[in-house]
């Protein structure tokens, strides 16, 4: 029987996944560049649009808008032992895949992954489309273990193999933030 991943880490990224267009598969990188304000560069959820991104889009319950996407590995192997349901990395469209930290604890905290600095805003739920996509039964799976929806607050690459740490309350007050630069196209990111 697995263990639960420590609550407050450090964890460390396993694997990162991009999709280029919402409903396309994913696929995997080796390291992606993290634009604050904007989000994971080569990303759907990438916000290429002029002036600050809108904190949502259209209604329900998907309707919120984050920079990245996280999920924990133990969660994939909890889902598989406990329901039969296998779902690899990609399959579960988060963008990053996270071991050996509890990513709920992480709502309304900020948290640094090499040099980038996330912080998170509500838990991932699964939806209906993922379920329809994989089998019956994922929703009640991930149900409260479907990961992490966060924001970039600073920018910079992150890479399969970061530590994840969380920010003490008063060290976020030391961090100072980065400019919202795009960055060129060819070095958005790359393939592992």
């Amino acid at each position: 029987m697995a263990q639960a991943p420590p609550p407050h880490g450090p964890g460390r990224v396993t694997s990162l996944h991009l999709a280029a267009r919402t409903g396309e598969p994913t696929f995997r990188v080796a390291e992606v560049r993290a634009v604050t304000g904007r989000g994971l560069a080569g990303d759907r959820n990438y916000w290429a649009g002029e002036g600050p991104r809108p904190r949502r889009r259209g209604t329900g319950r998907a309707s919120g808008v984050c920079d990245v996407t996280l999920i924990e590995a133990e969660a994939l192997e909890a889902l598989a032992r406990e329901h039969g349901i296998t779902l690899t990395p990609g399959e579960c469209r988060r963008n990053l895949v996270c071991r050996e930290i509890r990513l709920n604890p992480l709502v309304d905290q900020e948290f640094q992954i090499g040099a980038v600095i996330l912080r998170g805003l509500k838990l991932s739920e699964p939806c209906a489309r993922l379920e329809q996509l994989v089998r019956p039964g994922l929703i009640r799976g991930l149900l409260h273990r479907g990961g992490l929806r966060a924001e970039v607050v600073r920018g910079g690459t992150i890479r399969v193999g970061d530590r994840i740490l969380p920010l003490p309350h008063h060290a976020r007050q030391l961090v100072p933030p980065v400019p919202s630069l795009a960055p060129e196209p060819s070095t958005q990111w790359r393939v592992g």
